[in-house]
């Protein structure tokens, strides 16, 4: 078989017509087949969907679907294809209406071989540099693909910098194929600094961690939108874009103590509603990280705990510190030794953060908020947020959505 890379369908109700344009090309010196013949427009249509022709030698008066019928009906399903009309009628307002369906050229019966070809060269030369074109398109996008993880990371990190305006934000957020909204958490982790203890990691070691914490790290929250970027201070930095990331995100921290046998300082903060504000955050959490305070494994199992069964209405210290094997006593001490507060009010913190969160992102009911973020009842959940915010759950969503729709005004 030749080495063909054009199709070509012609459409005549004459057999003898059809017979004498296949016969009059070198269709193989041309790198063109005859892929299929119709003796009327709705034969010729679903020949030419079937094939995907990409010419189409059409007759203007055929049965069934005349010829301007069937290129309109072909210009909607074959866009690209090329249509070259063939026909005895010399009338002006076939021609009219021929040029209005983007149409190659306009030959009358009987063809003459060499205008015919003249014409198939200069259709042969479009196809061709238009699949130059998207071939070159398909290469770009590829090599644009394979740099959208380095691209995130850049941008993120100029975004966290501050500076861009929430137009370029936003656009850029588009263009690398992220959630056009600020993200719902913002990740610090820090590595033990090379020497100053017997802990520490020496500097030729901490490229051979950071990989082998990055991989920690996309594992647990392999499900959710993010980004992950060193930042010129030494932190991976890991931008989220999913409620529900928070319990995995302090997973994170165990797997390396597990795995790696190094303390890791770990830090995760809320997003922002505003693309403009979270640049702060970044730097509070940086600021966080960089302190180095120093937080018992047990403290840190009990954050995670609480992270994890905050739904659950029952949970107590009491019950808490039998699952982690600790008096009650001696856990409380160190929850507020170190965390600053009491159980009650960390555990409390938690819960109103999460109603919060879900209270200006879902449509739940203030009854579903109050189940999910682990109170008894919805009474008890509306006396404790008006305390802790002195507004109702209904101000506060009313609140917010309200302000939203100012910033977009």
């Amino acid at each position: 078989m030749s080495d063909f890379r054009w199709t070509v369908l012609i459409a005549d109700d004459e057999l003898i017509i059809r017979e004498g344009i296949r016969e009059s090309v070198n269709w193989e010196q041309l790198r063109m087949k005859v892929v299929a013949e119709a003796e009327d427009g709705e034969e010729a249509l679903d020949l030419a969907l079937r094939h995907s022709v990409h010419i189409l030698l059409v007759d203007l008066n055929m049965p069934i679907m005349n010829g301007i019928e069937l290129m309109k009906q072909v210009r909607e399903k074959l866009p690209e294809a090329k249509l070259i009309i063939i026909t005895g009628h010399d009338e002006f307002t076939y021609a009219q209406k021929a040029i209005r369906l983007q149409v190659k050229d306009y030959i009358l019966k009987p063809a003459n071989p060499a205008q015919l070809e003249k014409v198939l060269r200069q259709v042969r030369g479009e196809l061709e540099e238009e699949a130059a074109k998207q071939q070159h398109w398909k290469t770009a996008s590829r090599q644009i693909s394979r740099s959208y993880p380095l691209l995130r990371e850049r941008f993120c990190q100029e975004w966290m910098e501050g500076g861009l305006t929430e137009a370029e934000i936003l656009e850029q957020l588009q263009f690398l194929k992220l959630p056009e909204t600020s993200p719902d958490w913002l990740g610090v982790i820090r590595l033990p600094e090379a020497g100053g203890s017997p802990a520490a990691l020496k500097e030729d070691e901490r490229q051979l961690y950071w990989f082998a914490v990055e991989n920690i790290a996309n594992e647990w929250l392999a499900p959710y939108p993010k980004v992950m970027f060193r930042d010129p201070f030494g932190l991976l930095v890991i931008l989220l874009w999913n409620l529900e990331a928070e319990k995995d995100f302090h997973r994170i921290e165990a797997s390396v103590r597990t795995h790696l046998k190094i303390a890791a300082e770990v830090h995760l903060a809320e997003g922002t509603r505003s693309v403009l504000e979270l640049p702060s955050v970044y730097r509070a959490s940086k600021a966080v990280v960089m302190k180095e305070v120093v937080i018992s494994p047990l403290v840190r199992r009990a954050k995670q705990y609480m992270l994890e069964h905050y739904a659950d209405s029952q949970l107590t210290l009491e019950g808490m510190a039998l699952d982690l094997q600790a008096s009650p006593a001696y856990l409380s001490r160190m929850i507020k030794q170190e965390l600053g507060t009491t159980f009650g009010s960390y555990l409390t913190q938690i819960r109103l953060r999460r109603a919060s969160r879900l209270l200006t992102s879902t449509p739940l009911s203030i009854a579903q908020i109050s189940e999910q973020a682990g109170y008894e009842t919805q009474h008890y959940f509306s006396t404790a947020f008006k305390r802790a915010t002195g507004i109702s759950p209904m101000q506060y969503r009313k609140g917010a959505f309200e302000n939203e729709s100012e910033e977009e005004e």
